[in-house]
């Protein structure tokens, strides 16, 4: 189905993005998901390009480009020539945004102009080992201690971990309060801030994930974002864009699956035929058309209500679990179309089965999205009870 969102300027920009990821991203995937993490040299090619922060105004080395369509653009290319492990979308539009919209004027001229460039990777670190979704269950805490705060606690599964120059870490700063939190900003080089190794995974090989420590580690109060008790309220208000983030880039994904199956379909023979001749394979592939095109148009929309900034939270996360799920059927569905060459690694729609099956758990599961759905509805069980 044809996309209307994008105008000329949005497809002239995609051809120049696609000639980037073919030539200078393509080639390192192999490598990158040997070694574990994407080079950081990737991070700064980017920069160079002005692929990073584009929202960013120009006092900081940005564009000032705040229309998403040009970012989903970038993550597109990324699924279809890149790899699901490069989170450069992680640091330009998850973390980042932090550090603009409860950031003062010295954090922002300090961290963001080497963000724009790709010098400083950037993390935030949420997750604990008894904290997943539920933010309100974090025992990371921090103390006010005067001219500085006090962290103690660990996080863990945090993407971009090993590399990151500097993590926003979240931590309980009212005790008896169960929303009570801040957000701290705390640099590679901080005295008792270490790293553990690289998380092994299920997929995602080539993404850097870890478990992070803090052990009296001093923030000084330069580095506090916003206020030291909202730091929960501020988490749910930036959740919305992280959520249709990994809805464009599931779609994206599942969109690459698709056209990699129907080429292999009509190739591979069986029977003395293409076994895209097959009833069953061509069933398949209708029914997976029609739901490619139908969320596909669903994402396209909220990505216009983000930029008119009118999505919601139930929406995104509607979008979110609409993208999530339907990526990982049809690629669970493609690989079964691949029959034994899809379960070996050597094949690229193997990998893409690995790296698809977290996203119906991180940036909230697929069972929180339809709580907060349900709650949208009026449909709260601690009100209806």
């Amino acid at each position: 189905m044809p996309r209307v969102i994008f105008q000329d300027e949005h497809e002239t920009f995609r051809d120049s993005v696609r000639r980037f990821f073919k030539a200078e991203i393509e080639p390192q995937v192999p490598r990158w998901r040997s070694q574990g993490y994407v080079d950081a040299q990737a991070f700064r090619r980017l920069g160079e390009q002005g692929y990073l922060l584009m929202w960013a105004p120009e006092a900081y080395g940005g564009s000032g480009n705040a229309d998403l369509r040009y970012e989903q653009i970038v993550q597109e290319e990324n699924a279809r020539h890149g790899d699901s492990g490069f989170y450069f979308n992680l640091h330009s539009m998850i973390v980042a945004p932090y550090i603009a919209m409860l950031g003062t004027e010295e954090q922002q001229q300090r961290y963001l102009p080497p963000a724009v460039r790709g010098d400083l990777i950037l993390a935030i670190a949420m997750t604990e080992p008894a904290a997943g979704s539920d933010l309100a269950g974090m025992k990371a805490h921090a103390e006010d201690c005067g001219d500085h705060w006090l962290l103690n606690g660990s996080k863990t599964y945090i993407s971009n971990g090993i590399q990151a120059g500097a993590v926003i870490v979240a931590a309980r700063t009212i005790p008896e309060s169960r929303t009570g939190m801040g957000l701290f900003i705390v640099d590679a080089d901080a005295p008792g801030f270490r790293r553990s190794r690289r998380l092994e995974k299920l997929g995602l090989d080539a993404q850097d994930t870890a478990e992070l420590f803090f052990d009296n580690v001093k923030v000084s109060k330069s580095n506090v974002l916003g206020d030291p008790t909202q730091g929960f309220r501020n988490m749910v208000r930036f959740l919305a864009t992280e959520r249709l983030m990994v809805a464009i880039s599931s779609v994206a994904h599942a969109q690459v699956a698709f056209d990699l199956t129907l080429d292999f379909v009509k190739e591979r023979r069986a029977f003395g035929r293409p076994i895209g001749a097959l009833q069953n394979t061509r069933f398949q592939l209708a029914d997976m058309r029609a739901r490619l095109d139908s969320t596909q148009t669903f994402v396209d929309q909220c990505v216009l209500l983000a930029n008119a900034g009118r999505l919601s939270a139930e929406v995104a996360s509607e979008a979110k679990l609409l993208g999530s799920e339907l990526e990982n059927e049809v690629i669970d569905a493609c690989l079964q179309l691949h029959g034994g060459m899809g379960y070996m690694e050597e094949h690229r729609i193997s990998r893409m089965y690995r790296d698809a099956r977290v996203t119906r758990i991180f940036a909230g599961s697929s069972e929180i999205m339809k709580e907060i759905i349900s709650r949208g509805l009026g449909l709260d069980d601690r009100k209806l009870v």
